[in-house]
């Protein structure tokens, strides 16, 4: 059994019938519309956003029974998640996700663009029109947070000289910060003492951190991963392995790095020279160990509560987002 079926078994059942809401909640009267969510439900990732949601809940739950509130904050937030991507594949210029073809591919960046936007207010309506308040906060801030990152990486993209205290401020912001706000809607819908939705928040954040390194290694993969591998690099995004890299090389690496970058968008044969520059001085390696801190951290921090299968199975989703694959 794969991880991601094991990480479901104690939420299946709570799984299932978010499908069913959350493909209602996407649909409108027009067909075109129709027609562009109907290919995003049939290309949907592994869902670990909204899994998150009802995970956390049943943890913090003292009875581990959820309401119809933890289903309305696993939709937003699966919602909310599905818009940003939407909006990335525009931003970063992609023509695939998750192997498939993007919808700016398919559809152009106008209409990429206005579905996305589609998808945001869906969601945010998701918790006005049932007067959920502290869910609309908690998803707000985040959606704020994930912008301001964006925008801080692409300013600092163009001059090449982020540092890796900036780095962590960019990855908790448009990565993390939803990550964090999934668990601490899930506490949150379950009528949590702040306390226990400000801890598990951070559990969260420490997830989301740990994802997102993740995430910046598969751009010095060899293998295929779903999405073009050495991407970051073409885009000068300028992520741990490679900030590394640039503070340990001498004068001639770190001269030659930051000019191969430049000139990296259209050369495939200079990105795998990139690659195989950072994984030779330690980029890769620096970027797992500090991937495993995180995760370490977050086991800990999540092992103060009791234990059960609700806890076991986060334990197992923290474990699945530094080993994937994908």
């Amino acid at each position: 059994m794969k991880i991601e079926e094991k990480i479901k078994i104690p939420i299946y059942q709570e799984m299932e019938n978010f499908e069913s809401m959350f493909s209602k909640s996407m649909f409108s009267n027009i067909s075109f519309l129709n027609k562009i969510i109907h290919f995003i439900l049939k290309r949907k990732g592994k869902q670990m956003r909204p899994m998150l949601v009802f995970l956390c809940a049943k943890m913090c739950s003292r009875s581990n029974k959820i309401s119809e509130k933890t289903y309305r904050g696993a939709s937003v937030v699966e919602l909310i998640h599905t818009a940003t991507l939407v909006h990335d594949d525009v931003v970063d210029d992609s023509n695939q996700r998750r192997g498939f073809f993007s919808i700016n591919a398919l559809w152009k960046n106008k209409i990429a663009v206005l579905v996305g936007d589609y998808l945001l207010s869906k969601g945010l309506l998701i918790s006005i029109e049932n007067n959920d308040f502290d869910i609309l906060k908690i998803i707000s801030v985040a959606v704020r947070e994930m912008s301001q990152g964006e925008i801080l990486q692409i300013e600092k993209s163009r001059k090449l000289d982020i540092t890796e205290d900036e780095y962590f401020t960019i990855i908790k912001k448009k990565t993390a910060s939803l990550i964090a706000a999934c668990c601490a809607i899930g506490a949150k819908s379950v009528n949590s003492y702040v306390k226990d939705v400000q801890k598990i928040h951070r559990i969260g954040e420490l997830i989301g951190i740990a994802f997102q390194i993740k995430d910046d290694l598969f751009d010095y993969s060899r293998f295929k991963i779903g999405k073009p591998i050495g991407n970051d690099i073409k885009q000068k995004k300028i992520t741990l392995p490679l900030i590394y890299s640039l503070n340990i090389a001498n004068y001639k690496d770190k001269k030659w790095l930051l000019k191969a970058i430049k000139k990296s968008r259209n050369n495939k044969n200079i990105v795998k020279e990139v690659v195989q520059k950072v994984v030779d001085l330690g980029g890769v390696e620096y970027a797992t160990k500090s991937m495993n801190m995180y995760k370490k951290k977050s086991i800990n921090l999540l092992n103060t509560y009791p234990k059960s299968k609700y806890r076991d199975a986060m334990e197992l989703m923290i474990n699945y987002v530094v080993e994937r694959k994908l």
